[in-house]
Order: C-alpha cells, then sequence, then structure tokens
C-alpha cells in the first residue's frame, strides 16, 4: 500500500476536522433548541399544553414503550416508506433506461409524466382508496405517487446530458447501446441519481404519511390524526418527532453511500 504523503495527511486531517465542526454545531443547534424549548414551556412563555415541551414528550415515549405502541406505529411507517423508496427507484431507473433507449418512446411520454408528475397527489389518495381499498397496499402506492413521476424525469434527464463524446468513443469501438449504458451513462449520472435518492427518500416519506391519514389503523400518520381528534398533542408532537428522526438517519444513510461513492470513484 502506497504511504500517505505529508500534503495528504494534513488535507485528511483537516477534513475530518471539519466533519467533526459540522456534526458539533449541528448537535449544539439541536440542544439550545431542546433547552429554549423546555424553558419557554416551564416559565409559561408558550403553552405546554398546545406545544407540548421535550419532558412531556420523553414521558410520552416512555408511556408508549410499556405497550411497545411507538414501536408498532414506527415500525410500520419505516416498512412501507422503505418499499415505496425501492420501488420508486426500480421503477425510476427502468423508466428512465427505456426512454434513454428509445427517442420516440420519450417523446411520446414525457408530457404525460410532467402532467402527471404536476398533480396535487393528495388529492390522489382518495382515489387510490376507492380503486385498491383501504390497507398497506394503497399506501405504498400513495408514497410511490409522490415521488416517481419527477424522480423518472430526473433521472432520464441526468442520463440524456451524458457527454455525447464519451457515448461516440464508445460506439467508435464497436460497443453495443448496452455497453454505452453501462460503461458510460450510469457511471456519469450517479451523482446526479444520488441527488435523487435523497429527495425521494423525503417524499416517499410524506406520501406514506398521506396515505396513513387516509386509509390507516396504524403507523405515524395515523397516530397524527388520532392525537389531533381527541386533543393528545403531546402523541401527535411525539409522531412528528419520530418522522424527523426517521428522515434524517435516511438521509444518513444515503449520505454514507455517496461518501463510499465518491472514495471509490477517487481511488
Amino acid at each position: 500500500m502506497d504511504k500517505i504523503s505529508p500534503r495528504q495527511a494534513d488535507f485528511i486531517k483537516s477534513h475530518r476536522r471539519h466533519h467533526h465542526f459540522v456534526a458539533l454545531c449541528r448537535f449544539t443547534v439541536f440542544f439550545l433548541f431542546l433547552s429554549l424549548w423546555e424553558i419557554s414551556a416551564n416559565l409559561h412563555w408558550i403553552d405546554a399544553f398546545i406545544f407540548s415541551s421535550p419532558s412531556r414528550i420523553l414521558a410520552t415515549i416512555i408511556d408508549m414503550s410499556k405497550d411497545y405502541s411507538i414501536f408498532r406505529h414506527t415500525g410500520i411507517t419505516l416498512y412501507e416508506t422503505l418499499i415505496s423508496f425501492l420501488l420508486v427507484i426500480l421503477v425510476s431507473f427502468v423508466t428512465a433506461t427505456i426512454l434513454w433507449f428509445s427517442g420516440t418512446i420519450s417523446e411520446i411520454l414525457e408530457p404525460w409524466l410532467v402532467i402527471l408528475n404536476s398533480l396535487p397527489k393528495s388529492a390522489l389518495a382518495p382515489l387510490l382508496i376507492v380503486w385498491l381499498g383501504a390497507n398497506t397496499r394503497t399506501i405504498i402506492v400513495a408514497g410511490m405517487s409522490v415521488a416517481v413521476f419527477g424522480s423518472i424525469i430526473s433521472m432520464y434527464t441526468a442520463f440524456r446530458d451524458t457527454d455525447e463524446e464519451k457515448i461516440k468513443l464508445i460506439h467508435t469501438l464497436g460497443g453495443s447501446q448496452m455497453q454505452v449504458l453501462r460503461c458510460v451513462v450510469i457511471p456519469s449520472s450517479l451523482p446526479s441519481i444520488i441527488s435523487i435518492l435523497k429527495v425521494n427518500i423525503g417524499l416517499c416519506l410524506v406520501g406514506v404519511i398521506i396515505g396513513e391519514f387516509l386509509a390507516a389503523r396504524e403507523g405515524l400518520g395515523y397516530l397524527i390524526i388520532y392525537a389531533s381528534q381527541i386533543f393528545k398533542l403531546n402523541y401527535l408532537i411525539t409522531a412528528l418527532i419520530i418522522l424527523c428522526i426517521i428522515a434524517f438517519f435516511l438521509y444518513q444513510i444515503i449520505q454514507k453511500y455517496e461518501h463510499h461513492i465518491r472514495k471509490s470513484r477517487s481511488l
């Protein structure tokens, strides 16, 4: 293994210090926010019944943990989000590939994709319930509907913007269209694909919550609606915070994958 030069070592140390500084700043902001929230509730600057407080939310989490309801609701929402996310990526990649292979098909379908992407997805959810019933499948489809059309358009655009000179080089060397896709288009589109993943994970979570608002008897979306109807606002805010935590960790997973890809490409 090659030795690391002093300049490379300094760069690595600087890079690590930067990441540690960013993480510390994030934690500090989060801690200050929680502290201000708790102090404001205790000093009655805000109405603790309406806005709750960190201590009340912690008590709610402990109370819901006793009957495992918080794990059940969180697990169901996480499962539905991951399934819808994986299906969105699969459908988007396959469809974008077909559009890239055939200019005629792309000319026919692209306007329809734009129209479908512009539809308000919250208005589609009641229709999905009529078509598919009030079940988990409907919620997963609702999660997909928020992200899939925009994802197809973005991924196809990334494929289409590949350097034409590289494509010509592969064709000149006798390469097939499939080899162009595998060796040039996908590698050059990886940064865009990672960005699409980051956006889609949040959109799928939003779509799943919309579906759970209307078609679920379990899940964080159902918990939010149920808590708002009986004015258990501690439960509602707890569910919102859990959603933020889920979104944060899913984003971190994709970011770790992005760092791994960048590291692999730089070697």
